[in-house]
């Protein structure tokens, strides 16, 4: 099918016919003015045949997609439908009156069989983010990043409980050699592979965990790419969760979509990765929520030389037993003292890169301590300490009292899990109707793509309203010889003329406007102004 693009000179018809029926504050024109839509033709060219019927213009199916997204309809179907008796909408995708609405089936088939294994998604999400980098509303220094779950297209009832092989991390070889050294330091033989493992030693009651490879997960029988999710007193379900950074200012820049089942500190790196491939230059802070304190993402933040900022996590601790921090740790001889001033020895490394230090089973014994210490029937206390740990320390002792931390953490709340709650409330994240991972990793796109343009769009219009608001005062203090002092005076007598809604001023009129539109609403619609203040110029002119 050959690709169309529709005519300037058509497409200019239309809007002066829909022009004056679209509300000039409305959304789709925020949307309109702050991005050139046609960056999506060179993306969508090699998909298109130069032979062959003529097809709908891509910008038009893409836009529909915003449409969907954008304003929460979430039904390809219905879209169709509002598009269908909405002005606003037609006005958007350039569509008059009497002009068809592209049907459903050739949409969504355009979004399964042309784009579907492509890479425009990925490519309008990266534009519409450069966009806003191009504006300045994009500030790189310090990264918020964090998870949410998006339900999965799955019946929870509908599953197979299946035995697989765990997972190997990213960093395990890394992992292996730096255990290797630490035990050929300590006189240990060295390890030959890192054996997939629970921590070996509890450290209350010093029990011996059993080493498993496998693990049972439940696979759905709808959509096995999902996971089987549950936190807390939520119910548990298939889900998809998507590792998600953004800056201060709520932009996000880059996400992830994997399985439910995944913890928040195994799909950090990936997502981490593609961070720092993109940015990494750019990017001085990393701003973590608890979940992701582990010795591994520690170690890899601070030797990209970026700061982590994450909050205290408590010990997991039992009640009525001594914590770990009351167990002194010395480099020197590199082992603990622990509450009765008694040394517990380095034993071995095991293959999680996890130091055992035991205590002496004649010290503890008749130490008066015990009951708070230890449950072991050997009377032997086993403490572990992560070879990273150090880089877990720095973040947890050293940043996490300074200043700037102070000032950074709070702000996480303000920016990367409002976005997750907009995104939730206003744009469908918080279900899915799709299966599979790739389908869900576009969507997901989309839908933080919708979220960013959304944001540029208003910020972009209030500062364009602001600027003609404040270009309107200067020619009015020049040319109408209007001081500052009567400047209230003269705003509220044209408020009061032009018989504007109640409390509302000459100001809050124009910054509640389009910046072009009723300004020059203002020059035709009122010839008094020009007869009895002499403008040489019309007030249209001050947009341009």
């Amino acid at each position: 099918m050959a690709m169309t693009r529709r005519n300037e000179k058509h497409d200019a018809i239309i809007l002066n016919t829909i022009e004056g029926l679209v509300p000039q504050d409305h959304e789709v024109r925020k949307l309109e003015s702050c991005i050139d839509w046609r960056f999506i033709y060179p993306l969508v060219e090699p998909l298109y045949s130069d032979i062959g019927r003529p097809s709908i213009d891509p910008v038009v199916l893409f836009k529909m997609i915003f449409i969907n997204i954008l304003f929460g309809i979430g039904s390809m179907r219905r879209t169709c439908k509002e598009i269908q008796v909405n002005l606003a909408y037609r006005w958007f995708l350039g569509i008059s009156m009497d002009e068809q609405v592209p049907n459903y089936s050739t949409w969504s088939q355009n979004y399964i069989r042309r784009y579907g294994d492509s890479q425009v998604f990925e490519q309008i999400f990266d534009q519409i983010l450069k966009q806003a980098i191009a504006y300045g509303f994009v500030d790189m220094e310090t990264v918020f990043g964090d998870s949410t779950h998006q339900k999965a297209n799955a019946n929870k009832n509908k599953h197979t409980d299946e035995e697989v092989m765990i997972v190997k991390k990213v960093y395990e070889d890394e992992l292996l050699e730096e255990i290797n050294k630490d035990r050929e330091k300590h006189g240990k033989k060295p390890l030959k592979s890192n054996a997939k493992e629970e921590l070996n030693y509890d450290e209350e009651t010093g029990k011996l965990k059993q080493e498993v490879e496998t693990k049972h997960i439940k696979v759905s029988k709808t959509d096995p790419e999902s996971g089987c999710f549950h936190k807390g007193e939520k119910e548990k379900c298939f889900a998809y969760s998507h590792q998600t950074f953004c800056d201060r200012n709520g932009f996000v820049i880059v996400s992830l979509c994997i399985p439910g089942n995944v913890h928040d500190s195994v799909s950090f790196f990936p997502a981490y990765q593609v961070l720092s491939d993109k940015y990494k230059d750019q990017i001085k802070n990393i701003c973590l929520d608890a979940g992701y304190i582990t010795p591994a993402i520690c170690k890899t933040i601070l030797e990209h030389k970026q700061k982590m900022y994450a909050p205290y996590k408590r010990p997991m601790t039992k009640k009525g037993f001594f914590k770990k921090k009351e167990y002194i740790y010395d480099e020197g001889y590199d082992g603990y003292t622990c509450p009765n001033h008694k040394r517990l020895e380095y034993s071995t490394t095991n293959k999680l890169g996890y130091k055992e230090y035991k205590s002496k089973p004649e010290d503890c014994k008749n130490c008066p301590f015990l009951n708070k210490c230890t449950q072991s029937k050997n009377h032997q206390k086993v403490i572990t300490r992560h070879v990273w740990e150090e880089y877990r320390e720095e973040v947890m002792d050293e940043i996490r009292h300074t200043p700037e931390w102070k000032e950074l953490y709070p702000k996480r709340k303000e920016s990367i899990e409002r976005v997750f709650g907009d995104c939730k409330e206003q744009h469908n994240l918080r279900y899915t109707r799709l299966r599979g991972m790739r389908k869900n990793q576009q969507q997901g796109l989309m839908i933080f793509a919708c979220h960013n343009l959304k944001r540029m769009a208003r910020w972009r219009w209030n500062a364009s309203s602001k600027i003609n608001l404040y270009r309107l005062r200067i020619v009015i203090f020049k040319n109408l010889k209007v001081n500052k002092k009567r400047y209230p005076l003269w705003s509220t007598t044209l408020s009061t003329i032009w018989a504007f809604p109640k409390e509302c001023t000459f100001d809050d009129y124009l910054l509640k406007s389009s910046p072009f539109d009723k300004i020059t609403f203002l020059y035709q619609s009122n010839d008094f102004f020009l007869e009895r203040f002499k403008l040489p110029f019309p007030l249209s002119s001050i947009s341009t």
